[in-house]
């Protein structure tokens, strides 16, 4: 684990300081741009994107490198990375991963992390968006994959069915979701299980086919096969 270095308040003296998760979880900062940047997608009507997935996607992220074998450090980074990934949104949710890039090199140096790492974090931010994104590191495919597993009835805040979109429907059609990995057959499994009557599988495919691309390529990158089964059904 690197020990991030910084100078004692006051004092001239050099004090030594883990950057892990749970710093980044205390950071107050952090903590005001999750809580604004999530209320602002609210009012613009997109799913949740607070708490509840920037923790999920952190221990998804983390442990899917953990279960392939690679640096303990390396998986902490992207649970720091899953962490992060959504700080943009406080700006705008249009280049919410460019912007929540930026922010996450100023916090993480003004914190002492080490530059290789911060640039290894800012870069899995800045690629998680399936517009533009690639999985140029370990954490960032582990980020790409943990963040495009996270479909689920949970994230969706309209509560009136009848005003529901297409990206409404189709996280309240799925019941559970799970991203299984197989260190041994060096693959990677998304597991949903969607309620038919409120979402067609069609539908699923229609926004998300691009996002399972994407998790075809990060895959691929940590040298594992990718693949989707639908109730039970082996789809890709």
């Amino acid at each position: 684990m690197y020990i991030g270095l910084r100078k004692g308040e006051g004092s001239g003296q050099v004090q030594k300081q883990a950057i892990t998760l749970e710093l980044i979880k205390k950071n107050p900062i952090v903590d005001t741009l999750i809580r604004v940047g999530n209320d602002n997608l609210r009012v613009m009507g997109f799913t949740e994107h607070g708490y509840r997935h920037l923790n999920l996607v952190s221990s998804i992220a983390c442990n899917v490198l953990k279960m392939l074998g690679y640096p303990r450090r390396e998986a902490e980074l992207a649970a720091i990375a899953g962490y992060l990934h959504d700080i943009g949104n406080v700006i705008n949710r249009n280049g919410h991963h460019l912007s929540g890039g930026v922010l996450a090199y100023y916090i993480l140096d003004q914190m002492g992390m080490c530059p290789d790492e911060i640039f290894t974090i800012v870069a899995a931010i800045g690629n998680h968006d399936e517009a533009t994104g690639q999985p140029v590191n370990n954490v960032a495919a582990a980020l790409i994959l943990a963040d495009k597993a996270d479909v689920h009835r949970s994230r969706v805040r309209n509560k009136e069915q009848s005003k529901f979109d297409i990206h409404d429907r189709v996280n309240y059609a799925v019941e559970r979701s799970f991203l299984r990995v197989d260190a041994g057959k060096r693959s990677i499994i998304l597991e949903l299980e969607i309620d038919p009557a409120i979402s067609p599988v069609m539908d699923y495919f229609e926004i998300f086919l691009t996002r399972m691309l994407m998790c075809r390529r990060a895959a691929g990158f940590l040298r594992c096969s990718f693949g989707m089964e639908i109730n039970g059904n082996k789809l890709v």
